[in-house]
Order: structure tokens, then sequence, then C-alpha cells
């Protein structure tokens, strides 16, 4: 492709782009396709020569755009968002096209200065203490299992990166039994095996019991093992509840375990001051993590983590070959020390485009924007004789479930829920996803896409209401 025909076709996106956003509401939000219906429209090898972008194109909207799921659709309520925006998608362009790899302070010197402001910039805007350092990573899970590597290593002396694991020395994690699955998979690949993490029970807002958690520990050390990290959840997944991070940092401190925070999808909502009670005791915290490609609409992938002591993060991952080592020396931050990646992409720069673009005061606006969302269809579902809500809402997330009066077994309400639920997303119309709460099928109504507006949450509690009423 010359540089011409290049301009031609990025023109073209570009429209095509455009004319998606616009016409969004048009697409059915969950992709209706079936397993291997792509595949069997796809060659069964590449092509011995080129082929014109125009026949790229139209193979793009033909067979790939069919089975896609539209998560930047307003009518996209599942899971937690992998929000977007436009001035996001600029950025996207800009870094694309720049193709650098950024991992180090020589390899692209403004993308590490930017970095390094930008996440002094977060620091500011969620409340963190002035003088933690932060590094953006690809996701949550990464940022954990940063942090149980680091809290390994400070637990050893830093002696595992260098010989391997201390015979009898038997490490125990803690998080509630509501916390994220990247906290198991993080304990297999730090080799301290997900058999030695602890799930500590809940109370009835389905957070964390400190009292719990202190008796885990103390029966943990009479046996032989080793408390080394304690994880709190500041929105857990299934229904955004926020353990009690104060008194669980005091249980931390007295045993000197590692305190991680995972607000992977919560932690935007510390934008806003009425919501910084969640982290209050984060100065005894040694790391925290959030995901603005959740919901401060920027583009997957760019998750923020931040450390109390960026020299343990460092000295836990840091690496100097010969070809790696440059005249700047450690006058700059190599952020490829910083995480466990060597090559980085500049996620920095469309973070930059979001916060110049919106602003603080448009990022706290459109939060709270959809949290009153929230609030109204939780009073939908709550005043409703034929629903019940499932889980305190903490924030933009209400869990609910259809319970028509005559039916009260369980399991029957279990399969009418997920009947309901695989019902409303055959429509198009709405995308919902579920979890349980007490064993008990729980339908999710996530409101934090960048575009939902009124109309879209009316739309989709009326479409939920006439859904069931079929069931029934």
């Amino acid at each position: 492709m010359e540089l011409s025909e290049f301009n031609k076709y990025a023109h073209e996106i570009v429209d095509w782009i455009t004319g998606y956003y616009r016409h969004i509401e048009d697409f059915a939000v969950k992709s209706p396709v079936s397993p291997g219906e792509i595949i069997r429209n796809l060659p069964e090898a590449p092509p011995s020569a080129g082929e014109p972008m125009e026949d790229i194109l139209a193979d793009f909207r033909q067979k790939i755009l069919p089975g896609m799921t539209h998560w930047q659709s307003p009518k996209f309520f599942a899971y937690f968002p992998a929000n977007s925006s436009y001035p996001s998608i600029l950025a996207e362009f800009l870094t694309a096209s720049l193709g650098a790899q950024c991992m180090s302070w020589e390899t692209s010197p403004a993308a590490t200065e930017l970095e390094e402001q930008i996440m002094k910039w977060l620091i500011g805007m969620i409340g963190l203490p002035s003088d933690w350092s932060g590094v953006i990573q690809d996701t949550a899970s990464t940022g954990t299992l940063a942090a149980l590597i680091c809290a390994r290593e400070r637990a050893t002396g830093f002696l595992v990166n260098e010989e391997g694991f201390p015979p009898n020395r038997k490490f125990r994690i803690y998080c509630s039994s509501e916390a994220h699955s990247s906290i198991e998979k993080g304990a297999k690949i730090a080799g301290i095996g997900k058999q030695n993490v602890v799930r500590i029970p809940v109370d009835a807002n389905l957070a964390m019991v400190p009292g719990e958690l202190e008796k885990q520990i103390q029966s943990d050390i009479s046996q032989g093992y080793f408390p080394l990290c304690i994880v709190a959840a500041i929105g857990t997944t299934g229904t955004t509840a926020i353990d009690p991070l104060l008194p669980i940092a005091k249980i931390s401190e007295q045993y000197k375990t590692w305190l991680h925070i995972d607000a992977a999808f919560a932690g935007t909502a510390l934008v806003l001051p009425e919501y910084r009670w969640m982290i209050e005791g984060i100065e005894l915290a040694d790391s925290f993590v959030f995901n603005p490609h959740k919901w401060m609409f920027t583009n997957f992938d760019c998750s923020a983590y931040f450390v109390k002591d960026k020299e343990t993060l460092v000295r836990t991952f840091e690496i100097f070959p010969e070809y790696l080592k440059t005249a700047a020396g450690n006058r700059v931050n190599n952020y490829r020390d910083w995480g466990i990646p060597l090559g980085r992409r500049f996620r920095a720069l469309k973070l930059w485009f979001v916060l110049r673009s919106f602003g603080v005061e448009g990022i706290q606006e459109r939060i709270r924007k959809h949290i009153q969302l929230a609030v109204w269809f939780e009073m939908q579902a709550a005043q409703h004789p034929d629903f019940e809500l499932m889980a305190p809402r903490s924030m933009n997330v209400v869990c609910f479930r259809y319970k028509p009066s005559p039916v009260t077994d369980q399991d029957q309400l279990n399969r009418l829920n997920m009947e309901l639920k695989e019902s409303l997303n055959a429509t198009g119309n709405i995308y919902l996803s579920h979890t349980k709460v007490h064993d008990c099928v729980t339908l999710r109504m996530v409101v934090a896409q960048t575009h939902v507006e009124q109309r879209h949450v009316e739309q989709a509690w009326n479409q939920i209401i006439n859904i069931a009423a079929t069931l029934r």
C-alpha cells in the first residue's frame, strides 16, 4: 500500500467510525451468531497474493461485524464496561501511527515523562497519598500479580527472584469470598499456589469481615503458615461490595502483610469527593489498582497501578542486560522495570487526551449521572411486586432478580432468571450478565456506558418487565 492509498482508506475508515457511532443503537448489542459461524466464512489459508483494501473492508463489514458484541452501545449493561470515548479513539490513531515501543525513557522520552505526570494527576484526582508512585499496566489482573510478586520478594528479602522459594515457607494470601478470580490466577503464576488463597467470609453487604480475617490469620500462623498478602476489594466484581479498608489495613499492619487494594472498576468513583470514604486507611496500604479503561472513558487496555514504595517494585522487576543500558541510567523512570512486560505501548497518550478533553469536572459529572440513573433503576425494581433487590447498591450496579409471587422454589427461580437473561439478550436491544448471591442467580444492571442516557435505562426496564411477563 502506498501512502496515497493509505490516505484514501484512512478517510474512509474514519467516515465508517463516525457512522458506526451515529447508528450504534441499530446494532444488536450482543452478537447473535452461533459457535463456529464466523470461522466457517473465513478461508482455510491466507491469500498467496495481496488483496485490495476495499475487499478487506467489505469482508470486515460482512463477515466480522456480525460476530461483534457492541461494547460501546448505550444499551450495553453487562459485566463491567470497556468504555471508549471520542478523544480516546483519536489518541489511539496517533499511538498506532507512532508505533513506539515505550519500554524505557531512552526509547521515547515523551512517553515516559507523560506517563509519570499523568499518574501524578490521577493520584490527586482520586485521593491517593501524594508520595505514592504510579505506572500504567495493561489490566488489573497484571497489577494484582505484580503486587503478589512484590509481596513475595519483600517477605523473602528478594530471595525467590535469586534462588527460588526457601524450604518450609508456606505463604498465605487473603481475600473475601467475593473477590476477583485474578487473585487465584496470580497466586498460581507467582508460585504461591491456588490452595494458599484463603477466602474470608463476608457480611450482609457482601464485604469482608475483618474479625474473620484476623481469626484466619491467627489460625494460619499457629499451623506454620506465613501471612503474605491481603487483597481488599473496593467494588467486587459481582455486586461492587466495598471491603472495610481501615480495619483491614490495621490488621495488615499488625501482621506485617502486604496490603493490595483491587478497585478495578469502582476506583473511578473516587474522583467524587463523596466516595473517598471507600479508601479511608489507604495510607496503610502498599498498592492500589484501578482501570481507566472500565469507567474513565479510556480505550482498553489501560490500568493504573500505584505503590507506596516504588523501590520494592523496581527491585522486584528490574533487569540490566547490556543491550538495555543507557546513558540516562537511573536518572529517569524506565517503566520496563515497573512490571512484568518488557515491551510497553504508549498508553499514557489516550489517558492524557481523555483527561484534558473531559476535565476533572466533566468526568465527575458523567460518573454522578451514571449513579443517578442506577438509583432510578433500583427504585423501579424495588417497587415492582415481581422483582427484588439482591444486594445493596453501592454505586451504579444494581443486583436484582425476577421473583413472581407464586414461585418460591430457589432452583425454579434460578432457572427463571437465567431464562429471562437469555431472552432479553436474544432481543438484541439489551445486554445483561449475571452473578450469584447466596447461590441465587442474580441479574446485574451496570449503568456505566459512556453515552448512556435516561431513555436507555427506561427502555431497558420496560423490556425487562415485558419479557418477564411472557415467562410467567
